[in-house]
């Protein structure tokens, strides 16, 4: 069992999340974070990581992905540790008043305090029904794109309608072998001018559209694909050389293991101190999405705020005996 020690654990890679860990450390608050996700950006990058966002202060336009990018790199210097592809499943106060964080991987983190920044409640990807396609996650069957180049010269199948299939067909389409993008239907739930762009890609050969067909079964051994079988609606099935899978269908989203922390949950949501962003358990904080006051507005700029109050009360419990004098970060630094 891997166990840590740390001042801060942040529940969920979002947008909030990442700057919570800057705000942290700027703090000299030590974090961690956790995540159900196999990478991080949360729903920015398993959903619509090159879809432009237009209300960034100083941005007037910048894709999801490339956001996440920033975000991390503005982290970077206070050395996160990040704990992907787990959810929290139990929050044990110990009489100290610390907490034990543990994971669904058996992670354990001992912390002074928690921020939960996880969106709408903790959620993954939802698994197409193929038998056997647990021997192939994490290898040759991805639920999200870290890396463009790990695609590079390869057969890439990707599985959806929506934004996040078609983003990544039509990026992908520039690094990989071949593209193919199998769906039901020749509609597509996306941007008109992203569904118009993968279309005049498909006619110059770049991808290949397999429609109207649905995944039928994997082929391959020891984790790597070797063909993706396809099914149209009259039962032919069709076999598609493969190196690796993409299946886009969106995210469960569920609160999950949170419902029984014992914090005061109102619609699905984690009701909080707004000027403090605590919850009703001290020294649990909630951010972003998933908490709720009066008068909340759910923006991605509202979560970044709320990174702040939070991690400014949290210093009163990782360094109590301190004396704080605030400085703006154009005069402090980064360390």
């Amino acid at each position: 069992m891997n166990t840590h020690d740390t001042d801060l654990v942040i529940i969920g890679a979002g947008p909030a999340g990442l700057f919570s860990v800057f705000e942290a450390g700027m703090l000299k608050i030590k974090s961690h974070v956790i995540d159900t996700l196999e990478i991080i950006g949360g729903q920015c990058c398993a959903l619509y990581p090159e879809k432009p966002i237009y209300d960034i202060p100083a941005h007037p336009k910048v894709l999801a992905s490339d956001l996440i990018e920033l975000l991390e790199s503005q982290a970077a210097p206070f050395n996160p540790t990040y704990h992907l592809n787990q959810r929290v499943e139990k929050i044990v106060k110990n009489s100290d008043g610390n907490f034990l964080v543990t994971t669904s991987k058996g992670t354990q983190i001992n912390c002074k305090a928690i921020i939960i920044a996880a969106g709408c409640g903790a959620f993954g990807p939802n698994r197409p029904p193929l038998a056997g396609i647990e021997e192939f996650e994490g290898k040759s069957v991805f639920y999200a794109v870290r890396s463009k180049a790990e695609f590079a010269e390869k057969n890439v199948v990707i599985a959806g309608g929506g934004d996040s299939a078609v983003d990544w067909a039509i990026s992908l389409s520039e690094t990989a072998k071949k593209v193919y993008v199998v769906h039901r239907r020749d509609k597509f739930r996306c941007a008109p001018e992203s569904a118009d762009k993968m279309k005049k890609l498909s006619a110059e050969g770049k991808i290949e559209l397999v429609i109207p067909f649905q995944l039928e079964a994997l082929a391959g051994s020891n984790g790597k694909l070797r063909a993706v079988l396809v099914k149209d609606f009259d039962g032919n099935v069709k076999e598609i050389a493969a190196d690796y899978l993409l299946p886009f269908f969106g995210l469960a989203m569920e609160l999950g293991p949170i419902v029984n922390w014992g914090l005061n949950l109102h619609k699905n949501h984690i009701e909080v101190d707004a000027s403090t962003m605590q919850t009703s358990a001290k020294g649990i904080y909630a951010i972003g999405d998933i908490a709720t006051y009066k008068n909340k507005l759910k923006l991605i700029l509202t979560g970044f705020a709320e990174s702040a109050l939070a991690a400014h009360d949290i210093r009163k419990i990782v360094h109590p005996d301190e004396v704080f004098h605030f400085e703006y970060s154009t005069s402090k630094g980064v360390s």
